[in-house]
């Protein structure tokens, strides 16, 4: 562990050394990624202010559902952001030859390797919703730990979900367009999930569990209902999930052979 945390400090400053280089980069898509988030709860406000309830929930509700959604997924982009890469260009171009022949974990070292602060921007965001629609909550100490217990979890979902559609690249070679569907799909979770037909509700609770890393948890914490499915469920998936993602990557490396010319 400790080997893990200090080649986490190199590969991140390694990236800052890159960062010093390329600044306008980082600066254009840290404001990228806020003005896209910005304009998403532009388009609640002035839906809400037409439309007092959605569904029986108040716009401060919605915006803790949102800010929420952002925490997660912040995490897991700063953190493990390359994986997109995997499914890009990294099978396809031969170039993750060069993870299997270090003397590290192939996974661990593809998601350390590159350390994304631009999300930075989903993060600053996030933290602000909660902070002003804290007042929907009736925040008690059972409440603010499990909170604290739930944000890795829902970050685990995020990731394994994103293992998984990154190794089908180890047999197509190229699988950007599945990762990219497949992580697509945590959009419908930044809303209150009753407002979707049953189907999308299915889908995105019990084949590619992205409810579990904002809705179901925040639906505790605004209604204090049912804390047994709510966070107990997110745990138990985001563990199943990770399971599955780890021996799905496991049979790809198995199944991997190097290409691109």
């Amino acid at each position: 562990m400790k080997r893990l945390f200090r080649l986490e400090r190199v590969f991140i400053k390694q990236y800052f050394k890159q960062l010093m280089e390329y600044k306008a980069d980082f600066i254009t898509g840290l404001i990228g990624f806020s003005l896209s988030q910005g304009l998403s709860l532009l388009f609640i406000g002035v839906l809400m202010s037409k439309i007092p309830s959605l569904h029986g929930w108040t716009l401060s509700q919605i915006y803790f559902i949102y800010g929420f959604a952002l925490i997660p997924r912040g995490i897991d982009h700063l953190l493990t952001d390359n994986l997109w890469a995997v499914g890009q260009r990294l099978v396809y171009k031969g170039d993750f030859d060069k993870y299997m022949t270090r003397p590290m974990n192939p996974l661990l070292h593809v998601m350390m390797e590159v350390f994304q602060l631009d999300a930075l921007g989903e993060l600053i965001i996030g933290i602000a919703l909660l902070i002003t629609s804290s007042a929907s909550v009736d925040w008690t100490a059972t409440k603010i730990l499990l909170f604290i217990i739930s944000i890795p979890f829902a970050t685990l979902i995020y990731t394994a979900i994103k293992i998984a559609a990154s190794s089908v690249a180890f047999w197509l070679k190229q699988s950007n367009s599945v990762t990219y569907l497949v992580y697509s799909m945590n959009n419908f979770t930044q809303y209150p999930l009753t407002i979707f037909n049953r189907g999308v509700r299915f889908i995105v609770s019990f084949i590619i569990p992205f409810a579990f890393t904002a809705y179901y948890p925040a639906h505790y914490f605004l209604t204090g209902n049912n804390s047994l499915f709510n966070i107990g469920g997110l745990i138990i998936v985001s563990i199943i999930a990770m399971i599955l993602a780890l021996l799905l990557w496991n049979r790809g490396i198995q199944a991997y052979e190097s290409a691109g010319s």
